[in-house]
């Protein structure tokens, strides 16, 4: 099978190149154009919470909850989801541009209940909403769906929420300052699957802290149209970020410590054929770094996916494979720069329900202590201008 790989240590081409820490720093070259830089919107500098005009509020004062439109009283108790919710049932009716709710004190909300937003509603949280008890469903403290024109300036999560935003067939949303400390759940989950036949649309997320949980950190499914600034996952059961057939998509980073630890997920993980665009696979999806420590893997392309540049990783000690490309097209690893250091080896495979990889690049890496192994051979995989230090290579 031809290759347009420029193989660092070449040996034989279906051979095992083994690399001492003394001959792997010799480099070959490969000629090729790179892809540009990933473009994510940059997170913009956000305002304090709670800064600036708004049209109700939510706020404690004791243990009682009030809320206001104007001089107008609309809730009092002690439930704060119901003040929530009363302020923002509070905003004009019918309304086509966007009005603001402030919440001003921290609560309890229980799993099993949800804060819906409306369409043209802006909800800035500034306190701590702790979601406790049991729930079943797309319950979450912030939830939207079948809307438009949606932000969540400020949101800081603690507890068990079965997600901890939801979103579903909205369109034009900006997810802002988000932080969860959470104990179990799904942290953001913004998807399609109410009406399939129609995408999610214009998603803007800038910062989003989310440890503990016991799924994904941020998930999408069903999305065209996504800007994302950092995602940081520390510690959660499934993937940091997890894109299922989203187009259109810049991330900025993702920096993931023990996500997925004991599975297959990965601290970036693309997958149901994500980044296909009709029935083809050109670059949409770009990425400017994907940082792994320890967890599960720490890339992850499958299920025909593709489209994508990943310009730089930094990827050390992951419990599984540190890289896998399976059933993928058109994906190009370390565009700029990337290092893998110990854990699981660099993988391109193939399952056989799947037409197989192609168009792979892989290369600009330092691999140290690991491997690269493809298996069974793509087609047009690139390999070029990668160093092995203590490592070695099956590649074709």
């Amino acid at each position: 099978m031809k290759r347009r790989a420029a193989v660092h240590l070449a040996t034989g081409r279906r051979g095992r190149a083994l690399a001492t820490a003394a001959c792997a720093t010799a480099l070959l070259t490969g000629a090729g154009l790179l892809t540009q830089p990933a473009s994510a919107t940059a997170p913009r500098l956000a305002a304090a919470c709670g800064e600036g005009a708004y049209q109700a509020e939510a706020v404690l004062s004791g243990s009682t909850w009030t809320a206001r439109r104007g001089g107008s009283v609309v809730y009092t108790g002690t439930d704060m989801r119901a003040a929530m919710q009363a302020a923002v049932n509070s905003l004009t009716a019918g309304r086509t541009s966007k009005e603001r709710v402030v919440v001003r004190g921290s609560g309890s909300i229980s799993a099993g209940s949800r804060v819906s937003l409306p369409s043209y509603t802006v909800l800035d949280v500034c306190g701590t909403i702790n979601v406790t008890g049991s729930g079943s469903g797309d319950q979450a403290p912030v939830y939207a769906r079948g809307v438009r024109d949606i932000e969540v300036q400020h949101l800081n999560l603690t507890g068990a929420p079965l997600y901890g935003v939801f979103m579903r067939n909205v369109q034009n949303v900006v997810l802002g300052q988000i932080d969860m400390r959470l104990s179990a759940g799904l942290g953001v989950r913004i998807d399609n699957r109410g009406d399939t036949s129609q995408w999610t649309r214009n998603v803007r997320i800038d910062n989003v802290y989310v440890s503990g949980a016991s799924s994904h950190a941020v998930e999408t499914y069903g999305v065209d149209g996504i800007a994302i600034g950092t995602v940081t996952a520390r510690n959660v059961g499934e993937s940091g970020l997890l894109l299922n057939q989203t187009i259109n998509a810049t991330v900025t980073e993702v920096d993931a410590d023990g996500a997925g630890t004991g599975t297959g997920y990965a601290a970036f993980r693309m997958a149901n054929r994500n980044g296909r665009v009709g029935g083809s696979y050109p670059t949409n999806i770009r990425v400017g770094e994907v940082i792994a420590r320890g967890g599960g893997r720490g890339v992850f392309c499958v299920s025909e996916s593709g489209g994508a540049v990943i310009d730089r990783v930094n990827l050390s000690n992951t419990g599984n494979n540190s890289i896998l490309i399976e059933n993928c097209y058109n994906v190009n690893v370390a565009a700029q720069s990337g290092s893998v250091t110990g854990g699981g080896e660099i993988r391109l495979a193939a399952r056989s329900e799947f037409p197989n990889n192609s168009d792979i690049t892989i290369q600009n890496l330092t691999v140290t202590n690991s491997a690269i192994n493809e298996n069974p051979c793509g087609t047009a995989t690139t390999f070029r201008n990668n160093t092995l230090v203590n490592s070695w290579q099956t590649i074709c």
